[in-house]
């Protein structure tokens, strides 16, 4: 797993395809995702540090996540298949345990986004997703 930060958050409030860039924590790849408005729209809150007047989704999530004694460990990006990239939310339990939910990565990184979590990407993702035009 290759550790990556938010680079850029590409909003277009005329159409449907909305952008965050990635890019390597110790290299130079960047990897682009494609994601929905209100995943955007809450990455950017939460960069900006905006508060919400109610908790939204995301918020709602990382309450949860700490209400029952969990911690976000991080987020990883774990696939691309068939131009669909797949995600995990890694959680740290109370007792020291492990959990792995699956996610959209639009979710996941609006979660780290709030929460302050690391980022990580596959390198097989990486390596794919930059042979494709």
């Amino acid at each position: 797993m290759i550790e990556m930060r938010l680079k850029s958050i590409k909003i277009n409030d005329t159409g449907d395809r909305q952008y965050i860039g990635l890019a390597e924590v110790e290299g130079e790849r960047l990897l682009t995702i494609v994601i929905g408005y209100s995943e955007v729209q809450a990455i950017d809150r939460f960069v900006k540090e905006i508060p919400a007047a109610r908790p939204l989704t995301h918020d709602l999530v990382a309450n949860i996540v700490k209400a029952t004694g969990c911690t976000v460990d991080r987020v990883m990006v774990t696939e691309l298949r068939g131009g669909t990239f797949y995600a995990l939310i890694r959680l740290l339990k109370p007792d020291g345990s492990i959990a792995e939910v699956d996610a959209r990565p639009s979710d996941a990184i609006a979660l780290a986004s709030a929460v302050g979590a690391s980022i990580f990407v596959a390198e097989e993702v990486l390596d794919e997703a930059m042979s494709v035009d």
